[in-house]
């Protein structure tokens, strides 16, 4: 991309924020906190830094409020198995070592359902030493049930990215229900970028349910620690309403490019409400589901959702954990919006009924308001969602 300089103002962004810097303390600091998320202006100060790089140029619809939207190369390598790096080795060694064959994306190209592919991302990193990364799905390839997640060099883990790093970013991509279509510039994960641990404490969160209401339920607020416990609705609006979806099998390929263009029918049986107030997940099944609060994120805050915790069930719910500032927030057009659920159970079939808990939400602080909302001022797909499939269907 056009490298272009910082502006005056712009290096306590990069970790020049000790008592000698000529930019802290002063007037303009004043609504910015040393720690915590990175918000849209900021994420924009990084790219005019440099300290976030692209092989084309970064577009502004890429900007979330307090994330970055990642794209694809030009080239998809099919692979025998996930993996991750480790402290000695590049992705670029472990692609030479586990790589089939290769698909130019150039055109479009076509992932298939069970296969594992690495992907290098136009985006890299130079990353100031305080600053870390960590990535998720984008909420249109959770609904999906496209299971992707960002790798780093001399990484251990996924989705984490160490502060400081300096290098190229990866996405492993692994359609598990449906093939999908994909090309160079689609967009399936997120990065958020944080400066020490800006999690709220359980005092922390109460309060801020208390001065903000998280959630629209008229219960008080259920914490598991400092995390918001998040319970599924299967009673709907009455005894014949839909509740969720279960993905049909052997279906055609989607295009994640395409809005609003595949009959819903073709693809998800509804699931009407329980007459038992509940039903059994079935192992190698995906649902999509929905919760029994409507959540607000304020202005001044993230969320996300844990994706996998034992301590609520064998299965694995909500792969896109990102809830961006103004999710469901008044002050955003909001007034409460449901988690949607891509839910699919691991190892035994599980039984889940109506307000059971199946998720825990995390609240984390920004360094500053960003300077634009989810919602509709930004065409956000989300805001206001009960029920809802991915963007890529019509009813």
């Amino acid at each position: 991309m056009e490298s272009r300089p910082a502006p005056a103002g712009d290096n306590d962004l990069f970790g020049s924020d000790s008592p000698d810097s000529p930019n802290s303390g002063g007037e303009g600091d004043r609504a910015r906190q040393s720690t915590g998320i990175y918000p849209s202006q900021e994420i924009e100060a990084l790219i005019r830094g440099r300290k976030i790089l692209a092989a084309a140029p970064i577009a502004d619809a890429q900007i979330q409020p307090a994330s970055l939207d990642l794209r694809l190369g030009r080239t998809a390598y099919r692979v025998n198995a996930s993996f991750l790096p480790g402290p000695d080795h590049s992705v670029r060694d472990r692609i030479d070592a586990f790589a089939q064959y290769e698909i130019d994306l150039a055109e479009g190209g076509v992932l298939e359902q069970g296969h594992v592919y690495i992907v290098p991302l136009l985006e890299q990193l130079d990353l100031p030493r305080q600053v870390g990364a960590y990535a998720n799905p984008k909420s249109s390839a959770g609904r999906l049930d496209i299971f992707t997640r960002a790798i780093t060099d001399n990484s251990p883990a996924f989705d984490r990215i160490a502060p400081g790093y300096c290098g190229p970013l990866y996405a492993e991509i692994s359609p598990r229900t449906f093939s999908v279509r994909v090309r160079t510039g689609t967009r399936l994960n997120q990065l958020r970028l944080r400066r020490g641990a800006p999690t709220l404490s359980k005092t922390a969160m109460r309060a801020l349910q208390t001065e903000r209401k998280l959630t629209t339920d008229d219960s008080e607020i259920t914490l598991e620690g400092d995390k918001l416990n998040i319970s599924l609705d299967l009673g709907g609006s009455g005894p014949d309403a839909i509740v969720g979806y279960k993905a049909k099998k052997n279906c055609d390929v989607i295009d994640v490019d395409r809005v609003g263009h595949y009959p819903a029918a073709d693809f998800w049986e509804p699931i009407r409400a329980p007459a038992g107030g509940g039903f059994v997940l079935n192992v190698d099944e995906f649902y999509i589901l929905a919760s029994r609060e409507a959540v607000s994120v304020p202005p001044d805050h993230a969320a996300e959702m844990i994706p996998y915790d034992t301590l609520v069930g064998e299965f694995r719910v909500h792969y896109a954990g990102f809830f961006d500032p103004g999710f469901g927030s008044p002050e955003a057009g909001g007034a409460g919006s449901k988690a949607v659920l891509e839910v699919r159970p691991h190892e035994v079939p599980f039984f889940v009924e109506d307000g059971q808990v199946v998720g825990r939400l995390v609240y984390e602080k920004l360094r500053a308001i960003p300077d634009r909302l989810y919602g509709q001022a930004m065409g956000s797909n989300y805001q206001a969602q009960g029920l809802r499939l991915s963007k890529h269907f019509r009813m």
